[in-house]
């Protein structure tokens, strides 16, 4: 058993940028098995339970994820998201390890925007802009910190206070200057790296916010019906996604423009594990504006569990419980 705890003394983001960069190519060279998750909407509650399986063959990693997303849960004090991982034994089916998996869905959506920064974002991008100063902020803000000499942050969120609170743990914690700013906009304009983790279901920036060069991390709220970027954002964007398949029947940031006649399912570029293997490029101008746009994917949770599984192994760090 791996608590949070245990999590957050193994996985360092450098090495989670490493083995997410892996699944992804994996994923493009057709060695990952990953089904679609399926999903149960809890209306009642105004959750949703996800079940994530999958497999890396190259990494012989085996395992799944449980994850809720329940938006109302910050008006309880609680997590928006819970998760639990499950890692087995490839050879042999048996379970290897039970994780918090809250920690490890953090770092490999923040790592997985890590990579994709590294691929897409113009080499001297040091100003970021930051909307929604939640837990899955601060591991997305620390990955692009890995990948590129940040400089400066402008931060945002519909609550000051927690906008406030984000700036001083992460200026603290990353060297860096970050600014709280009033609106949305402010954190847009004029910023090299756009950073997206919020819980809306109505686009929270407007296109002609959006400066040439500019690369944007969207990884907040998933559905069909939801989205956090306006149609003009995504037309503008060479569009990077994690899965064709998935995004295209979860991510209401592509259906909702899709169903408009903005753009069509040819619009997605590529998916970013065809770029980390040179089947395709990354960004090839300075004007460019590009868009990382993640569902999340369970290779990303079974690479990051394997990992941290290792690590505990090595430093005798967890707690050993018998199920039979």
């Amino acid at each position: 058993m791996l608590t949070r705890d245990d999590l957050e003394k193994v996985l360092s983001m450098k090495d989670v940028i490493g083995v997410v960069e892996k699944a992804f190519a994996e994923l493009a060279r057709g060695t990952a098995h990953v089904p679609l998750r399926p999903k149960i909407f809890l209306e009642k509650y105004r959750g949703v339970m996800l079940y994530m399986p999958s497999y890396l063959s190259e990494m012989d990693a085996l395992g799944m994820k449980v994850v809720s997303v329940y938006e109302e849960n910050t008006q309880l004090g609680l997590p928006t998201i819970f998760a639990m991982v499950l890692l087995n034994d490839p050879k042999t089916g048996a379970p290897l390890s039970l994780m918090e998996g809250g920690f490890i869905t953090a770092m490999r959506t923040g790592a997985a925007s890590g990579v994709a920064t590294k691929y897409l974002a113009r080499k001297d991008a040091s100003v970021v802009g930051v909307i929604g100063t939640g837990a899955q902020a601060r591991t997305q803000l620390w990955a692009v910190c890995e990948v590129r000499n940040i400089e400066k942050v402008y931060a945002y969120d519909i609550i000051l206070e927690r906008a406030k609170k984000y700036a001083k743990e992460m200026s603290r914690r990353l060297n860096v200057e970050i600014i709280p700013v009033d609106s949305a906009e402010s954190a847009t304009r004029n910023v090299d790296i756009l950073i997206l983790a919020t819980t809306a279901k109505e686009p929270v920036i407007e296109g002609d916010w959006i400066n040439p060069g500019t690369h944007i991390n969207s990884i907040g709220w998933m559905g069909k019906d939801a989205r956090e970027l306006d149609s003009k954002t995504v037309k503008r964007a060479k569009v990077v996604v994690d899965s064709r398949e998935a995004v295209l029947a979860e991510s209401g940031d592509i259906i909702i423009p899709i169903k408009e006649g903005v753009i069509t399912a040819d619009h997605i570029y590529a998916e970013l594990g065809e770029i980390i293997i040179g089947n395709k490029p990354g960004r090839i101008s300075d004007e460019e504006i590009t868009l990382w746009k993640s569902v999340g994917l369970a290779i990303q949770d079974a690479a990051t569990a394997k990992l941290a599984y290792e690590r505990a192994i090595e430093r005798n760090i967890g707690k050993d419980i018998r199920l039979f």
